[in-house]
């Protein structure tokens, strides 16, 4: 059986990763509460039942809150943080009463951005950093001494990056002298560009696909992990579906319940197997705060490996029905 590209470095054979954007309370400065807290244990708890050792942060989810209650979660079990591989993301900068909303992968930011994520999660390491989104004035230089500083600090241990075409990639990589080990993107059968890129070359269809030419190849040949954010398309196929939905949802969401019954697994574990099946060994980070979603992805693993090629296009001929705009 092929493995994942971080397993292939050392660095985490977690085939799920649990995204902590869902847990933290609300997207402001409001602090989050006692509830607030037993959501996200109970969220963490699940993942970690099933098998989940990685998890997903980011500076901005929640303002910061959703690593500052994880960080509350570590301080009660100390030991957890060896069991697990935690992962933070910077370069994004909301909108404040001065400056716009920017991209900032400057030296400066990306240090005092990792100190935060440290001090929040109440840790002395990542094990990965990603750069969240392209900053169209990065510098590959000055990016390359903030990850030497943070390395020679032993503040992170790995780096990535996020919402990156293979030319962004090689762009950053040409001055780095590590390699780039993750890039995360959106994948799930609601949103597959990822699969049309490569399928409608020379097709007159293909004009309309929003996916960077050869990602996928470039994440393969480099053993770069591709991880897919909002793998579970917000429950489109795996939750209840609304009367209104268009027909085309509702088909897919059919189709996805009915496998899920034929192999006696959930909704969930089907659309997450789907994605995992792929070659590039998909790594879906799952956002949802409800633990008992969580635990309905136990059986992804299992569907990744028994799905047939057959099932496989079939489920991917009726999402294209389905796909998001």
């Amino acid at each position: 059986m092929k493995i994942m590209p971080l397993e292939k470095r050392g660095i985490s054979n977690s085939r799920i990763v649990f995204g902590c954007m869902g847990i933290g309370g609300e997207w402001n400065n409001t602090p989050y509460t006692k509830e607030d807290y037993i959501i996200a244990e109970k969220a963490v708890e699940a993942a970690l039942s099933i098998g989940i050792t990685m998890f997903d942060h980011a500076d901005i989810y929640k303002r910061g809150k959703s690593e500052s209650v994880f960080g509350e979660i570590l301080k009660k079990r100390p030991d957890l943080r060896d069991q697990i591989i935690l992962q933070s993301k910077v370069g994004i900068r909301f909108q404040d009463e001065v400056n716009p909303q920017r991209f900032d992968f400057s030296k400066g930011h990306i240090l005092t951005s990792v100190d935060g994520i440290l001090q929040r999660l109440g840790v002395e390491h990542l094990d990965v950093l990603l750069l969240h989104r392209p900053d169209p004035l990065m510098e590959p230089e000055e990016i390359a001494e903030a990850f030497n500083t943070l390395r020679s600090a032993g503040k992170v241990r790995h780096f990535g990056v996020s919402n990156m075409s293979s030319a962004q990639i090689r762009f950053i990589q040409n001055s780095l002298p590590e390699p780039l080990v993750v890039n995360q993107l959106e994948m799930s059968l609601a949103r597959i560009d990822w699969v049309e890129q490569g399928i409608l070359v020379n097709q007159k269809d293909g004009l309309g696909v929003n996916f960077a030419d050869g990602i996928m190849e470039h994440c393969q040949m480099a053993d770069i992990q591709i991880q897919a954010w909002g793998p579970l398309a917000q429950g489109k196929f795996s939750g209840s579906v609304p009367e209104d939905a268009p027909e085309t949802i509702k088909n897919t969401a059919t189709l996805v319940q009915k496998m899920a019954n034929e192999k006696e697994t959930t909704p969930e574990s089907i659309v997450l197997g789907w994605l995992m099946k792929h070659p590039a060994r998909i790594q879906p980070v799952i956002g949802t705060s409800s633990d008992k979603r969580v635990l309905a992805c136990q059986d992804a693993v299992r569907i990744s490996e028994t799905m047939t090629r057959e099932e496989w296009y079939t489920l991917l001929e009726s999402s294209r029905g389905a796909r998001m705009p």
